[in-house]
């Protein structure tokens, strides 16, 4: 009967495992609705659905061999990258951690003892033996003591306590494999950058080297002017000081390329000084990039993702805090073998036993479940605020890439039309002083508009390549939150075999 009464209570206990308490997750609204499609049109024509960005290797729109190579670098030995690939398998292994709670644990404490009490040991209680009216001395004595004992505790999940635990860890877990996305589109995206600033220096040398080479034919024929008694000495000195400043900015040019360079190698796992980006001058223009509808990008952004997967973990936390309301029953029980000898340690006049269950109410606990309480909710609605500050700005860095677009396509038109109109008025200025209509100093300031005119054009289209790059990384760079759905742990039942 008592077998029969403890089995009722054990079914009892797991029907009403059941029952949880805490508030189910829900994702909040965003802060204001999605409009159907982005304020700032773009400046090409919108790419077809089968169009879309790459998963997981968005940069091959940009059609470029050389960025494909470096960015599969960046993939395999940047450390950075590599750090945060490990921090998710930290959190994949505590996730399992809080598994552990939905299942007994059972634990061994095998000991072999041999002691000898003493002859003036307290007799707690007992009577001394009395023989012939003489009470007998009390005797010392040595004896082993051998003994396998088993315990089992479960703390039967009444109220859910362990299933928030696991909720809890799921979407840490989940969190943690966002921010791994993020990491890495932060990274590749960088690279990116860096890549096609680094092509636009390379255009940008080119440029200035080709105004040295005009430059100096041009001191060529004032130095020959001036030895023929037809030009100044003051406009030999001005077309030397053009060249030399030009050769100036050409020496700045090499440095920031180096510089670029040296952080492409970082960003590839390499040291600076081992790695060498062959130049090629910029001659890329901006692909179409697929932007979908605003909602779109609540889904295809890690950060956002990581934001809302911290609210369901602190949406599981108020439900943790909940639980502390209500009693924890645990079970236990406790067994094993304990002899005097090693021989008969297994008989079974050796084996003991026991059974029993352990409830736990709260009652008085000065206001701190209270507290806890309203600590995880305040945790929560300033995760929702969070949340929802990631929404606003990713919609603004969509839209502020979108501008950035518009507004470079359009300068980089009018500062072609520049450029042919700097190389015509040098022309001119050349026939004028040639022909001894003008002085030195209008072709000296041709000269100098012409290379400022140039240099901006190849800076406008780095800066396009680059604002595409970053316009790419505020849509997600591909990814979508779907991919989190595997990254989860669930309780099995092996676990109850292993350690």
């Amino acid at each position: 009967m008592k077998r029969a009464a403890f089995s009722a209570a054990l079914a009892l206990l797991g029907l009403a495992a059941g029952c949880t308490v805490g508030p189910r997750y829900s994702r909040p609204a965003a802060p204001a609705p999605a409009p159907d499609a982005w304020k700032t049109q773009p400046p090409w024509q919108q790419a077809a659905p089968k169009d879309s960005i790459p998963k997981g290797t968005w940069w091959q729109v940009f059609n470029d061999p050389a960025l494909d190579a470096y960015e599969q670098q960046l993939l395999q030995a940047n450390q950075s990258l590599l750090a945060a690939r490990d921090h998710l398998d930290q959190a994949r292994s505590l996730a399992r951690v809080a598994t552990a709670d939905m299942f007994p644990q059972l634990s061994a404490d095998p000991s072999a003892l041999r002691e000898r009490g003493s002859a003036n040991r307290p007799l707690n209680g007992q009577v001394p033996t009395i023989v012939n009216g003489v009470p007998q001395p009390i005797l010392p004595y040595t004896q082993n003591v051998y003994t396998v004992p088993f315990s089992l505790t479960y703390e039967a999940d009444l109220f859910g306590r362990a299933r928030h635990n696991v909720e809890a860890a799921n979407a840490t877990l989940q969190s943690t494999a966002a921010d791994l996305q993020n990491v890495q589109l932060v990274l590749t995206a960088e690279l990116a950058a860096d890549y096609f600033t680094l092509r636009e220096l390379d255009a940008e040398f080119e440029v200035v080297q080709e105004s040295v080479g005009y430059q100096r034919k041009g001191l060529d024929l004032v130095n020959n002017r001036h030895t023929g008694g037809i030009a100044s000495g003051l406009e030999v000195a001005q077309q030397a000081a053009l060249l030399d400043s030009t050769l100036s900015q050409l020496a700045l040019v090499q440095q920031t390329r180096a510089q670029y360079e040296h952080a492409i190698a970082v960003l590839v796992g390499q040291a600076a000084f081992s790695l060498t980006v062959p130049v090629a001058p910029l001659r890329a223009t901006p692909p179409p990039v697929p932007l979908g509808v605003p909602s779109d990008v609540l889904e295809r952004r890690p950060d956002i993702a990581t934001a809302e997967r911290l609210m369901a973990y602190q949406n599981a936390e108020v439900g943790i805090a909940r639980t502390a309301f209500y009693p924890h029953i645990t079970l236990s029980g406790s067994g094993g073998w304990q002899s005097r000898d090693l021989a008969p340690l297994f008989n079974a006049p050796s084996l003991f036993w026991s059974l029993g269950a352990d409830a736990l109410q709260p009652i008085f606990e000065g206001g701190r479940n209270r507290a806890n309480l309203a600590a995880a909710r305040a945790a929560y609605d300033q995760s929702v605020a969070s949340y929802r500050q990631s929404v606003l700005t990713a919609f603004q860095q969509v839209e502020d890439g979108i501008s950035n677009l518009s507004t470079l396509s359009q300068a980089l038109t009018t500062q072609g039309a520049a450029v042919e109109d700097a190389r015509r008025a040098l022309t001119i200025a050349n026939n004028r002083y040639i022909g001894g209509v003008t002085s030195y100093l209008d072709v000296i300031t041709a000269q100098t508009v012409l290379l400022t005119s140039e240099r901006l054009e190849t800076q406008l289209l780095g800066q396009q390549m680059v604002s595409s790059v970053y316009l790419v990384k505020a849509l997600g760079g591909g990814w979508d939150a779907s991919q989190l759905n595997h990254q989860q742990v669930h309780p099995q039942a092996g676990q109850i075999l292993q350690p």
